[in-house]
């Protein structure tokens, strides 16, 4: 892993010609921020709020604005949902968790760009996961792994992002998976029901609908169901804030049960990648109730594999900290040859 400090905390670039621009497109939030040609170390970051502008172009303009530049050479941005290929002239790209909507060498075309790379948004996480410091991961289990081997980069967010990283002779490829919507699946009769009621709603039930924000929400409503009992809160940050603080069961429970089905699919995924080499634990939800997450059965759905148990209590999981680890990953795309 790569020192931190030296990645994010950077002065401002004043040679404006070996500039590339590199964002983290989510629902809400655009990230970006300026990279030098050949280096992942990150400048002038800035958050602006999707729903603040019209499109990706007018959220561009007014980030190079803010930062002072005029022009950048090639542009990497993270994005959730499946991308279409880069080599497509006439590739169009709408975003799933907001209302922008465009199509790549129109982009390209309008900023004079040399490049323009979108990859999917955990791969891009995935992708800087090797350059996340160790200042910046907390050891959650496991160890000591193999770190020539491949890694697992899964996490829930507005969705439940999955990707991975194989090794080779001088870097990593990413996986670029859809991973989170694989189908839910229940192990005992509690969760049966959970399912059933969940199949009522929706139809066909992932592990998405359950390990997301959303989906945190969909679980709490379930168990109240289940108890009988009312289920006021009505957001997923209502429900962390009501566990932590101890002062409601239903919440607590269902917080609980929610780390414990992340663990059991992250040991899942685990065991489909061969990652060894680490499980890194990404994304927003989960740093925001680190000490509760720790202690929560996360550990022992991840390494109950049955035969498998060995290997699963040697693989290390970590929880990734840093907050503009997708930035980095975007960063690491401009230069791998293996991201097109």
């Amino acid at each position: 892993m790569t020192d931190q400090a030296s990645m994010t905390d950077q002065p401002p670039i004043t040679d404006q010609t070996v500039l590339e621009l590199v964002g983290d497109i989510g629902g809400t939030n655009a990230r970006f921020a300026l990279t030098r040609e050949g280096d992942v170390h990150l400048h002038a970051i800035e958050v602006l709020p999707c729903g603040e502008y019209d499109n990706l172009d007018s959220a561009i303009k007014a980030y190079m604005q803010k930062v002072g530049i005029e022009r950048v050479k090639d542009v990497c941005l993270a994005v959730a949902g499946p991308v279409p290929s880069s080599k497509d002239p006439h590739a169009q790209f709408r975003m799933t968790n907001n209302h922008w909507r465009f199509g790549l060498q129109a982009i390209r075309e309008q900023f004079g760009l040399r490049s323009f790379k979108l990859i999917n948004d955990f791969t891009a996480m995935a992708l800087g996961v090797p350059n996340v410091g160790q200042d910046q991961l907390v050891h959650v289990c496991g160890g000591p792994g193999d770190e020539s081997r491949a890694k697992l980069v899964i996490g829930p967010g507005t969705g439940l992002g999955v990707s991975g990283l194989v090794p080779i002779q001088d870097g990593w490829v990413p996986l670029m998976t859809e991973g989170g919507h694989v189908d839910f699946a229940p192990t005992d009769e509690t969760e049966i029901t959970i399912l059933q009621i969940l199949k009522a709603r929706f139809g066909r039930v992932s592990v998405e609908r359950i390990l997301c924000g959303q989906g945190l929400l969909n679980l709490y409503q379930a168990h109240a169901e289940i108890q009988g009992v009312s289920a006021p809160l009505d957001a997923p940050e209502k429900i962390t804030t009501a566990a932590i603080k101890e002062n409601d069961p239903l919440a607590r429970h269902t917080l609980r049960h929610f780390c414990e089905i992340l663990g059991r699919t992250a040991g899942n995924a685990a065991l489909t990648v061969g990652s060894v080499g680490g499980v890194y634990l990404c994304g927003g939800i989960l740093p925001r109730f680190l000490d509760f997450f720790v202690e929560s059965p996360f550990r022992e759905a991840f390494e109950d594999k049955g035969r498998m148990r060995p290997l699963m209590e040697s693989t290390p999981v970590y929880m990734v900290m840093e907050p503009y680890t997708g930035l980095l990953g975007a960063a690491e795309a401009l230069r791998n040859r293996e991201v097109s």
